[in-house]
C-alpha cells in the first residue's frame, strides 16, 4: 500500500473519530437540555398539585361548615314544624270549642225565646 494512502486512511478514521466525538457530545447536550425541560415541567406539576390540594382543603373546609349550616337548618325546621302542628292541633281544638259554644249560645237563645214566650203568655192571663 502507498503511503498516500495509509495517510488518507488514517485522516479519514481520525475525521471519523472527531465527528463521532462532536455527534455524542451533541446528542449529550441535547439529553441534558431535555431532562432539564423535563425537571421544569415536573416542578411546574408539582406546583400546580399544591394549588390544586389547597384549593381541594379550602374547599373541603367550606363544604364541612355548609354541612353544619344544614344540619343546623334541618333542626330549626324541625323545631318549627312540632311548634306548627301543635299551633294548628290549639288552633282545632278552639275551633271545636268554637263550634261548642255557638251551639250552647244558640240553645240558650231558644230557651230565651222559649222564656218570653211563657212570660208574655203569662202577662195575658194577668
Amino acid at each position: 500500500m502507498s503511503t498516500v494512502l495509509i495517510v488518507v486512511i488514517v485522516v479519514v478514521v481520525l475525521v471519523a473519530i472527531l465527528a463521532a466525538v462532536a455527534i455524542g457530545r451533541r446528542r449529550q447536550e441535547q439529553r441534558r437540555i431535555e431532562r432539564e425541560r423535563l425537571a421544569e415541567q415536573a416542578e411546574s406539576h408539582r406546583d400546580e398539585a399544591q394549588t390544586r390540594a389547597a384549593r381541594a382543603t379550602q374547599l373541603s373546609e367550606q363544604e364541612q361548615a355548609k354541612r353544619a349550616e344544614a344540619a343546623e337548618a334541618a333542626e330549626v325546621a324541625e323545631r318549627h314544624a312540632r311548634l306548627a302542628a301543635e299551633h294548628q292541633d290549639h288552633a282545632d281544638r278552639l275551633a271545636t270549642e268554637s263550634e261548642g259554644a255557638a251551639e250552647r249560645v244558640e240553645r240558650e237563645r231558644e230557651r230565651a225565646r222559649r222564656h218570653s214566650q211563657q212570660a208574655n203568655e203569662i202577662e195575658e192571663k194577668l
